[in-house]
């Protein structure tokens, strides 16, 4: 629904309520909108009737999201009569086919806010903004009551449609799932770094120390076979030392401690097995947790693009708008990719939640397939990051 604009007149001094000349133009923008309303709720009644068919699903959420910016507007228009702001409700949108987004329309509380809200604008909200306008033209009876009609229909406004408090609940919810997936992905690397280091250096240490002491003991009645077990020390001492270093990389790659996630991305790029061409234009660091996030969500990605999309080349995109850092990877595969649950980038999704972020990826068949980062974070400045 495009956004119309309010009148000059009609725009009040910032957190002021409107004046009267300015209700005025609002309350003509009001009662227009009410076309454009019986207009929607004919296509919200139509495209319900017609689910029965396929093209009512396509339909129902186009009337929703078009109900959406009607509201929006609205609320607005609702905010300078009575000197506000008012935010919208709604929850941040999920990624997924029709089917997802209408189940996700659906079970959205604001939805039926906006819907129980139509009902009440284009009857009763219609009858107090008509009285308005009419009591306009009688003095002194509209001087106080046009004012006051407005008013009455812009807090009902921000009633159905305002802020709610289990908007506040939801956000709530969506954080303490955000924490309890971090901690459990916390829990699993310590386990994974504990088995690995058990598995891996903390045998071939143990194996060194025997060597070591039978060398010792064999160093004067059999030297020979005291420097083959020196040299077989030697070579565990090596696989182990190969083994830490991959076990730290795994937990914090140096270059990405060294060089940043510039650096770390484009040392990405030059171990993949096919070309990956890297574009990144960051004028500072992140915070080293969203670095080192965005860097293994980047990793992941190269790593199933040249495992199962048979891309012939990739490539890797990163910004910085000032609020959050955007990151894309995508390649010129077969497609065909899903976020399963249980699975690398499902993982990496739960990773960046802990930081308020977002992981969406579009992948039809026969490609291209393109991941998108989104991370709120500040940058810090190059000096400040040394």
């Amino acid at each position: 629904m495009p956004d119309a604009s309010v009148p000059d007149a009609a725009q009040p001094a910032a957190g002021q309520p409107a004046g009267r000349w300015a209700l005025f133009g609002i309350v003509w923008a009001l009662i227009g909108l009410r076309i454009v309303g019986f207009v929607l709720f004919a296509f919200l009644v139509a495209s319900t009737a017609l689910l029965v068919i396929w093209i009512g699903i396509p339909l129902l959420l186009g009337s929703l999201a078009a109900l959406r910016g009607f509201a929006k507007l609205h609320r607005r228009l609702a905010g300078k009569v009575l000197g506000t702001t008012l935010n919208e409700p709604y929850p941040r949108e999920v990624s997924g086919g029709v089917f997802a987004q209408l189940r996700f329309r659906l079970t959205d509380r604001a939805t039926w806010r906006d819907l129980a809200w139509l009902l009440e604008v284009q009857s009763i909200g219609f009858a107090l903004e008509l009285s308005a306008l009419v009591a306009f033209l009688i003095l002194p009876l509209g001087y106080w009551g046009s004012p006051l009609l407005l008013r009455t229909d812009a807090a009902t406004t921000r009633l159905l449609i305002g802020p709610q408090d289990e908007h506040l609940r939801e956000r709530i919810g969506q954080l303490e799932t955000s924490r309890a997936d971090t901690v459990d992905h916390s829990a699993a690397e310590l386990r994974r770094i504990e088995r690995d280091l058990h598995d891996g250096a903390q045998a071939q240490l143990v194996a060194l120390g025997m060597n070591l002491g039978l060398a010792q003991e064999l160093v004067t009645r059999d030297p020979e076979a005291a420097v083959a077990l020196i040299a077989e020390a030697r070579e565990s001492s090596t696989t182990a030392l190969q083994e830490l270093r991959s076990l730290v990389r795994g937990i914090h790659p140096p270059v990405l401690a060294d060089r940043g996630l510039s650096g770390g991305v484009e040392a990405l790029a030059l171990a993949q097995p096919r070309p990956v061409e890297v574009d990144i234009d960051l004028p500072g660091r992140p915070p080293a947790p969203v670095e080192s996030a965005v860097y293994f969500a980047v990793a992941e990605a190269l790593t199933n693009s040249a495992k199962h999309a048979a891309a012939q080349s990739s490539w890797v995109w990163v910004r910085h708008d000032g609020r959050s850092l955007t990151a894309l990877v995508g390649d010129n595969g077969v497609g065909g990719a899903q976020l399963t649950p249980g699975g690398g980038l499902a993982g990496i999704e739960n990773r960046l939640a802990a930081f308020d972020g977002r992981l969406s990826m579009a992948s039809p068949l026969g490609g291209p397939t393109i991941v998108t980062l989104e991370v709120p974070c500040a940058l810090a400045t190059t000096a400040a990051a040394r």
